[in-house]
């Protein structure tokens, strides 16, 4: 359900921030690589088995959150982004680093800004999936 000037401009990015929580409550945010898969988002890892964003999804916190963004202008300041609301799981795919274990993202709010206009409505645009 990303609107197309969405998913172009996630096509355009290499970077995201992941929020994941481990078992004890605490969040964690880390700096992955991703790409698409249709609506899912796919992360990857070398070496998942020692990646605490897989053993905080597979330990049983699936509600992840991810955000997308970037200055499109500082002069004058022009932030753009994607956050995204979702639930995780842990897949055998293949993605951007071959096949392989992926944690796969089905989202199911994400709220985008500065990437196309909306008019009339104050804020980020929100979907719901």
């Amino acid at each position: 359900m990303f609107s197309e000037q969405e998913f172009t401009y996630l096509k355009s990015q290499r970077l995201a921030r992941l929020a994941t929580v481990d078992a004890h409550g605490q969040p964690t945010v880390d700096a992955v690589g991703f790409s698409l898969d249709g609506g899912q988002i796919l992360i990857g890892t070398h070496s998942p088995r020692s990646s605490r964003k897989y053993r905080n999804i597979t330990g049983g916190n699936a509600n992840v959150a991810l955000i997308v963004d970037d200055l499109q202008s500082v002069q004058p300041w022009r932030p753009r982004g994607i956050k995204i609301h979702g639930v995780a799981e842990v897949m055998e795919r293949d993605g951007h680093f071959g096949p392989g274990s992926y944690i796969v993202i089905t989202p199911k709010v994400s709220w985008s800004w500065g990437i196309e206009p909306v008019e009339g409505v104050p804020g980020p645009k929100k979907t719901v999936w």
